[in-house]
């Protein structure tokens, strides 16, 4: 029996589990798991010290190995997670915690990683059709950011191909999103799509739309603008049909969602599916699932036909990245 060490690290919380393998098989059972538990990120001066508090609540042995899915860009086993001043570097992490291998990667990666394990309950279906055996996987969503990775099969599992594919440009199709981009572009030097596709995007889309004459936006969602989060409010009103303003904004962001996740599959072939990821998706979901997202999705041209055959589905399990760091531990005491 050997044991390892998966988390989840953002800058809001750490979640934490601890699993036994048979190393026999390398599987896990349902009563694999040992220990989990999750801790607000900022309460300590570096994960090293969270992993401690961790263990010893474990009361157990040490892992022979960990992965840890950050929320920061990953570079050689090093990381800055966003919105904490972390430093990691998987080296020094392994001679302080005891750890014999340990290993950083992005937290998109890590949802990545996570996505062959998911049942059924796990997702929510928006095209069903049949995924193509060990064929390319897309994955995209919406969150603060907009992140976007690939997977591939190799050999015996699939292996994540971490993309900035978010900071790609902005490429509007109809007059209204030349008019949002032009909007943006007296705020930005440059446009990436995450801008208009990521949580932060549906605000500046209500921006855009309240700046055109003759716009009539509510004094009442002006003033919770004020004081709660823009985007929920936004979202919230939208799907209440509460607000003409909000409802346009937020068909909009979904419009502009369809269209890169078609712009995705396009340049990935996805035919073991497209997944759509992130924590804007699963607020949004009666959005996604009346048919907008689907008919932008679809709309490019003769290649619509490709598109139409592509397995589509939202992921609403939320441990989603912590299976995926569990599942790469996984590999690093697994024979070739």
């Amino acid at each position: 029996m050997v044991r390892l060490l998966a988390g989840d690290i953002g800058g809001t919380s750490t979640r934490l589990r601890l699993v036994a393998f048979e190393e026999e098989s390398y599987t896990a059972p349902e009563s694999g798991l040992l220990y989990e538990q999750q801790y607000p990120s900022a309460d300590a001066e570096h994960l090293n010290l969270i992993v401690k508090q961790f263990l010893q609540e474990a009361n157990s042995p040490l892992p022979i190995a960990a992965c840890f899915a950050i929320a920061g860009p990953v570079k050689n086993d090093t990381a800055q997670v966003t919105n904490l001043p972390w430093e990691l570097d998987a080296r020094q992490m392994e001679a302080d915690l005891g750890i014999k291998t340990i290993r950083l990667i992005n937290d998109f990666a890590g949802i990545g990683y996570g996505i062959p394990a998911l049942q059924p309950a796990d997702l929510v279906v928006l095209q069903d059709r049949p995924a193509v055996a060990n064929a390319t996987i897309a994955v995209l969503g919406a969150g603060t950011g907009l992140g976007e990775a690939l997977l591939v099969w190799q050999k015996k599992r699939y292996e994540v191909l971490a993309t900035e594919g978010g900071h790609t440009d902005y490429a509007p199709r109809t007059d209204l999103e030349i008019g949002l981009l032009q909007f943006l572009r007296s705020r930005h030097r440059r446009v990436s799509v995450e801008r208009v596709v990521s949580g932060q995007g549906i605000f500046a889309i209500y921006e855009y739309l309240r700046s055109i004459p003759g716009a009539s936006p509510s004094p009442v969602v002006e003033a919770q603008i004020l004081k709660e989060d823009p985007s929920a409010v936004i979202a919230q009103q939208a799907l209440a049909d509460g607000d003409p303003l909000c409802v346009q904004a937020l068909d909009l962001f979904v419009a502009n969602y369809g269209a890169e996740a078609g712009n995705l599959a396009l340049k990935s072939l996805p035919y073991g599916g497209l997944y759509l990821a992130g924590g804007v998706g699963t607020k949004i979901l009666p959005k996604l699932q009346n048919g907008l997202f689907l008919e932008h999705f679809l709309e490019k041209g003769r290649m619509r036909p490709i598109l139409e055959s592509l397995p589509v589905s939202l992921i609403t399990n939320t441990n989603v990245g912590l299976i995926g760091a569990e599942r790469y531990a996984q590999t690093l005491i697994q024979p070739d």
